[in-house]
């Protein structure tokens, strides 16, 4: 199917901008480009009763914590901690605040964004490491932070989706603290780069092989790509995870990444919901403001959070 036209317009965009690929610059660059690209496209902010910046002192992140439009401080709420896209190279608290403010009056949770430290000055498995301790850390500040410590989930776009992916096999393990869902948004499931998807998205889309390569390449800087904690497509046994929601697109090389870890959920006995838009591309759901199924993604996200929570009561 070809893209949507919004997708489309989404790209001309680019185009006329003068746009060139991150593969092309240098990390620097890279970094400036996609904050002035996410600017154009990204929704409005929505209302939420709170955002507030966090910056604990145990931590060497920041986080962001934003709760429900209409809920009262005081109101204990199940929390998602969310991790942002970016190839572990770029992103911040401020380029996915609209998808999380949207996300969070979705659910009808708390959401937790971690600002986890990016490669290349701080490579794999670093973001691993940051954002296993931000989980630790919404877990054991769960009263000061009215979260309820038995209704947790992890979540998070491309980069943020692997890592959240990687949070769920860890505390399936018992290394962190147990959780009621994981929400996966086209995610990096195999840094091999082995899925077929790799062969079809080359050219003419934001993110595409050779993009990938580049960001993974800083990422693991010659570090194991089958290593379960960079691609946990690879782990031995994806059985006892918590329930899962995985959202793909056509028009992307990490189609088949979602697509085969969902498949390999089912398999393993994990249910799992998935999403599918034949007609998008990478990142659509941080587009908002151009790209109109953005906000039908946000809606269907935050159906299946909502789901989930209410199953665990």
């Amino acid at each position: 199917m070809p893209l949507h036209p919004d997708a489309e317009r989404c790209l001309a965009m680019a185009r006329a901008a003068g746009a060139r690929p991150y593969q092309e610059m240098t990390p620097a660059e890279a970094r400036a480009a996609y904050r002035a690209g996410r600017a154009a496209v990204a929704p409005d902010p929505a209302p939420v009763a709170l955002a507030q910046d966090l910056a604990p002192t145990d931590l060497a992140f920041r986080l962001r914590r934003y709760r429900p439009a209409g809920s009262a401080a005081e109101t204990v709420l199940p929390s998602l901690l969310y991790l942002h896209g970016g190839g572990w190279l770029f992103g911040d608290l401020d380029s996915h605040d609209g998808t999380c403010r949207l996300l969070c009056n979705a659910a009808q949770c708390q959401i937790l964004s971690v600002d986890y430290r990016l490669c290349p000055e701080h490579r794999f498995p670093t973001a691993v490491e940051d954002a296993a301790a931000a989980l630790r850390y919404l877990h054991a500040n769960a009263a000061s932070l009215a979260a309820d410590p038995a209704r947790l989930m992890v979540g998070g776009d491309s980069a943020g989706g692997n890592l959240a992916a990687v949070l769920a096999l860890m505390a399936r393990d018992g290394a962190l603290p147990a959780l009621i869902h994981q929400m996966l948004v086209y995610p990096a499931t195999d840094l091999t780069m082995a899925q077929p998807a790799y062969q079809r998205a080359t050219q003419g889309l934001p993110l595409t092989a050779a993009t990938m390569a580049w960001f993974i390449g800083h990422y693991l800087n010659g570090a194991d790509a089958s290593d379960w904690r960079a691609s946990p497509l690879r782990a031995a046994s994806l059985t006892g995870v918590a329930p899962a929601t995985v959202l793909s697109a056509w028009h992307d090389p990490l189609c088949d990444d979602a697509t085969a870890y969902a498949a390999r959920l089912a398999q393993d006995g994990v249910r799992v919901t998935a999403l599918h838009f034949a007609d998008q591309m990478h990142g659509f759901l941080g587009q908002g403001r151009i790209i109109r199924s953005a906000g039908t993604a946000i809606a269907m996200l935050g159906a299946c959070l909502a789901q989930a929570i209410a199953e665990s009561r």
